[in-house]
């Protein structure tokens, strides 16, 4: 199998394949979402401490590279308070910063804010996506491993993602059926951006640990920035000792897919 087919398989995986993913989700008890969550966190620093970043050191100058993660998640805070402005102008200043932050991501369904329109929504995700979906070129045109590790990675966080867009889609006026064929279609811009990354990079090697940087920080900023915080929600013991265990078996399966797929 090709590397242009490998990309085109992971970015439908983690675009179109996981929105119907989250669609069957829907159906589960809400508190399945902050499972979801827990082991998405545990597959993207799985995918960022073991795949990532090692091939980008591997690959390029360790200076650089570590240069580039720390623009690159600087970038990112930079990049999400524009557009949490966007979404707070007109509206009220002082709303909880974490309540703020859970609007991109699981846990939309648990008091979403109406003010933010379902259009917001698609073209927020539609970025996303579009983002994800470089990611996946870039870590398929590093090796294989690599490629399947990030798409997991990327799969596991979509699936919650989606299932929170879909619920603000609803509860923004959209019917059930309006609202999932535009997340199906939205999840097409992982493609997109999967398409643009091979043609950007498949003939500039020499900038591949960078772009492999950058991956390792847009992951690593949506897992420590976003998703962790709305785990601080259920502080019990019991709770932390399951998002301990969930945050585990992700790292585990991308440590299983690195053993398994490795040359």
């Amino acid at each position: 199998m090709t590397t242009f087919t490998q990309i085109v398989i992971a970015a439908l995986s983690g675009g179109v394949l996981a929105t119907i993913a989250a669609a069957g989700t829907l159906a589960l008890h809400p508190s399945w979402i902050s499972r979801l969550v827990s082991f998405a966190v545990g597959a993207l620093l799985g995918a960022v401490f073991l795949e990532l970043l090692p091939q980008a050191l591997e690959s390029g100058n360790a200076e650089r590279v570590m240069m580039t993660v720390l623009a690159g998640l600087l970038a990112f805070f930079l990049l999400e308070k524009l557009v949490l402005w966007r979404h707070a102008h007109g509206h009220d200043a002082h709303r909880d910063d974490a309540d703020e932050t859970l609007h991109a991501h699981a846990l939309h369904a648990h008091g979403a804010d109406q003010g933010r329109t379902g259009l917001m929504i698609l073209i927020g995700t539609s970025v996303h996506n579009f983002c994800d979906g470089v990611v996946i070129a870039a870590a398929f045109l590093a090796s294989t491993a690599l490629g399947v590790a990030t798409t997991v990675a990327i799969v596991a966080h979509a699936v919650p993602q989606q299932v929170g867009d879909f619920a603000v889609l609803v509860h923004s006026g959209f019917t059930r059926t309006r609202a999932f064929a535009y997340n199906v279609a939205v999840g097409g811009a992982t493609l997109a951006g999967a398409l643009a990354g091979y043609v950007a990079l498949a003939d500039m090697q020499h900038a591949l640990s960078t772009a492999l940087a950058i991956a390792a920080s847009s992951l690593l900023y949506v897992a420590v920035a976003d998703l962790i915080p709305s785990l601080h929600r259920r502080p019990e013991p019991i709770e932390t000792a399951k998002q301990l265990l969930l945050i585990g078996l992700g790292i585990a399966v991308i440590a299983l897919a690195h053993v398994a797929l490795e040359p």
